[in-house]
């Protein structure tokens, strides 16, 4: 087993170690998007008040816009071999980084426990062992294939990608067979609130990838082009997001009384009996797997990463500890426990709330891809100082009082833009409804920390320094190389 379980963390991966091409994050953000969540998050656009034809122009707007950012994320991988949290401490302090990280966790856990409800129904029904069996069984297979780790996440992605596919196409098919095409794009309609909430629901999507898509970048060569992932991260991850998400449009739009609260007994009604039911409830088994899989291993690294930091620095020249077996094993099986339980209490309620979290997430989040890639991009030039990410008495010191406080006012910013079923601000009813606080998210902490942060000169790696992983690692191409 020594040769097929992941050996590396949250430590750099060392050259010798790097395998793989770019073409590989096109094929895992393919698979991980081509899944029923995704189908779900398209629909909802349709349940909330949209018509068919603005919410596929809205949806694939937000997943263009949210999959750019996304994928600038994951450009950063090759380049430092690090997974993508840990860099935060380049940004909010070696413990200072926590603050971020604590809400990307509990992101983690709500993906993880909405997609074992659904894929929980299918394994019951595949099993016939039922609902919550199949959720348990589920959320086990999920953490031992996250305690294998890298390899065998993206083996994953490459079958689900070519599974979740011809499925998907299959289904496609079969639902234009009880459905005309035409009909369900006729109503041209156009309402600005309903239309941004479909841009939204579709960039929250993409932009909750940002958090971890560098962790699978992260093993790819140290001079591949950043052009070449961001782009076949770009593409993989919108069109199968959008594939998705287009899908739950003419679904819900077609028959949103079947489909709206049997999501997964409808796909699978749709696609036949015995041994295509079959076929298709191991699918959406599948599907979820691949992305539960990055819930759990991304979680893993955010939860090792916030212990760290109080800790002592890792091994000299390395600036981030390595994790046992064993101690993978266990953060890893406190997750798991963790989301299952989660999945377990809020099963009966899962659309409804599902919507809210999908776009309360992105007030939390947006600030955080704004201030991380300003100051990987604009700040330090992507150069950052790798053992000073695990000494608090380094360059990056152990709190960032300004990133962290440009990261509060970036949440801030947004509560008057902010509709949600729970709070509604108060710029939402001038503007029709509609709900721009992942824009605000963005611009807003850009432009402030990049204000606080090009003072502080005594945080950016000298360029002209050592180019061997100290301070960064020789320069690859950028993204218009």
């Amino acid at each position: 087993m020594a040769g097929v379980v992941e050996r590396h963390s949250i430590d750099v991966v060392p050259d010798e170690e790097r395998h793989g091409r770019p073409f590989s994050q096109f094929t895992l953000w393919l698979g991980a998007n081509l899944q029923i969540t995704a189908v779900i998050t398209g629909a909802l656009a349709v349940v909330f008040g949209a018509n068919a034809f603005w919410s596929l122009i809205g949806l694939l707007l937000g997943n263009l816009l949210g999959g750019a950012v996304m994928a600038l994320h994951a450009a950063q991988g090759p380049r430092l071999g690090l997974p993508q949290m840990i860099t935060s401490r380049a940004q909010f302090g070696v413990r200072g980084a926590v603050v971020p990280l604590a809400l990307v966790i509990v992101m983690y856990l709500g993906f993880f426990a909405s997609g074992t409800v659904l894929a929980g129904q299918a394994v019951g029904r595949l099993t016939h062992l039922g609902e919550t069996p199949g959720i348990v069984l589920f959320a086990v297979v999920t953490a031992v294939a996250a305690a294998v780790g890298y390899r065998l996440v993206h083996v994953l992605g490459r079958i689900a990608g070519l599974v979740c596919a011809l499925a998907f196409l299959y289904l496609g098919a079969r639902l234009l067979q009880r459905a005309d095409l035409a009909d369900l794009l006729h109503d041209r309609g156009f309402g600005l609130p309903v239309f941004l909430l479909a841009v939204s629901l579709s960039a929250s999507w993409q932009l909750a990838f940002g958090p971890y898509v560098a962790d699978y970048s992260r093993y790819l060569p140290r001079h591949t082009s950043a052009r070449a992932t961001f782009w076949w991260t770009l593409s993989g991850s919108v069109l199968g997001a959008q594939w998705s998400m287009a899908f739950g449009v003419l679904a819900a739009a077609a028959a949103p009384a079947a489909f709206v609260g049997h999501e997964v007994t409808y796909l699978v009604g749709l696609g036949g009996t015995g041994l295509t039911a079959a076929f298709l409830y191991f699918v959406i088994a599948l599907g979820k797997l691949t992305i539960n899989i990055l819930n759990t291993y991304g979680g893993f690294m955010s939860l090792v990463t916030s212990v760290s930091g109080f800790r002592r620095p890792g091994a000299a020249g390395s600036g981030t500890p390595t994790v046992s077996p064993r101690a993978r094993s266990l953060y890893i099986a406190g997750i798991m426990v963790a989301g299952t339980a989660v999945a377990l209490l809020g099963k009966d309620s899962f659309l409804a709330s599902f919507k809210d979290f999908l776009l309360f997430l992105l007030t939390f989040f947006t600030p955080w891809s704004a201030i991380n890639l300003v100051d990987y991009y604009l700040i330090s030039k992507e150069r950052y100082d790798i053992p000073a990410l695990g000494d608090p008495a380094g360059r990056y010191g152990a709190w960032n009082a300004g990133a962290l406080s440009v990261y509060v006012l970036g949440v801030l910013a947004q509560f008057p833009f902010l509709a949600t079923h729970f709070y509604t601000g108060p710029l939402v009813a001038p503007l029709g409804g509609a709900d721009i606080s992942w824009l605000i998210g963005l611009a807003v902490p850009a432009a402030l920390y990049w204000a606080v942060a090009r003072r502080d000169t005594a945080r950016v790696p000298d360029p002209d320094g050592p180019a061997d992983g100290r301070e960064g690692a020789a320069a690859p191409a950028g993204l218009g190389g």
